[in-house]
């Protein structure tokens, strides 16, 4: 009898099955192994994917100080890890008056219109509650040296960065699509070929009904799957800001909610490992100089396991 055969849905917006199936194949084993000398992967222990970071963007901030330097970060979503920052600088006492941070990106609404830091759940907002307002009063920057997109500077945001002498580090980490920050991969703002694409600045784009998916799973939107709260579009960076950035930080290590079960695990693997593509944003790692983290969790086998049913 022959096997059953069927083509990737068309709402899936990488589709190449030759590829799918090799990447799927990709073993812990393997994870690791690149082509490009300057993307360095590395598979570490779950919990260390945030220690990772928070030492990294902590370290940074100490270095520039006693350098007597400015330094610019790209920041992805702000989540409770940046208490974590906050405390290093506390307990250390480093003057934070020398950082600049510029959020990746922020919600936006039907008519382009971008959340402000007034709605509750916009990144800046958060970004001043578990970054700016658990640093010392003394040690804080000036609070408008922390800096997201608006409706009013979404045309000029990339050039606020090259001004600034470009990110000396940006932050991220793949969605369920592949995006990096919201540069979606089947968003029509970003439909153009590769060459063209990575000269792409910041904008307003649609987001993908999988990122709709994914973020209502967030603490922020009731963890319930409830896809109607998530705004349909954002603000956000473009590959030249991540192309442009001197250092770049990309971790894998989402799970839902501390299980085994992980959206990121086979799009890690398609990122890491198939082609260049803006139907993969994440994948322009592969071109570039950048460390990559991967949880254990993320980088096991893909295999069947019928013991959890469906």
């Amino acid at each position: 009898m022959p096997a059953f055969q069927y083509s990737p849905s068309h709402h899936v917006p990488f589709r190449d099955t030759d590829v799918l199936a090799r990447c799927r194949a990709i073993g812990r084993a393997d994870i690791e192994k690149h082509a490009n000398p300057d993307l360095k992967i590395r598979v570490v222990a779950d919990d260390m994917v945030e220690t990772i970071f928070v030492a990294d963007m902590f370290y940074r901030i100490k270095a520039a100080a006693d350098a007597g330097q400015k330094l610019v970060l790209i920041l992805p979503n702000p989540n409770p890890s940046y208490r974590k920052v906050a405390c290093l600088i506390n307990q250390f006492r480093v003057d934070c008056s020398h950082v600049t941070c510029f959020a990746m990106d922020e919600y936006a609404n039907e008519h382009d219109e971008v959340a402000p830091e007034s709605w509750e759940q916009s990144f800046i907002r958060a970004m001043k509650t578990y970054l700016y307002a658990e640093i010392d009063e003394d040690l804080r920057p000036p609070e408008d040296q922390l800096i997201g997109p608006t409706t009013a500077n979404i045309a000029d945001y990339g050039k606020m960065i090259a001004d600034m002498g470009n990110a000396d580090m940006c932050y991220s980490g793949p969605g369920w699509t592949g995006h990096l920050a919201f540069i979606e991969p089947d968003a029509p703002e970003f439909d153009v070929p590769l060459d063209d694409w990575k000269k792409m600045g910041p904008r307003i784009c649609t987001l993908s009904p999988y990122t709709l998916a994914q973020n209502s799973l967030h603490g922020c939107f009731g963890m319930s799957g409830d896809i109607a709260a998530v705004p349909p579009k954002a603000a956000t960076i473009g590959p030249a800001e991540v192309i442009q950035s001197k250092h770049r930080m990309d971790m894998h290590a989402l799970t839902i909610h501390n299980t085994t079960t992980a959206w990121q695990r086979l799009m890690s693997r398609l990122v890491l490992h198939g082609p260049v593509t803006p139907k993969l944003p994440t994948s322009i790692h592969q071109l570039l100089r950048t460390d990559v983290y991967v949880s254990e969790t993320i980088a096991q086998d893909i295999e069947v396991n019928w013991n959890k049913g469906y």
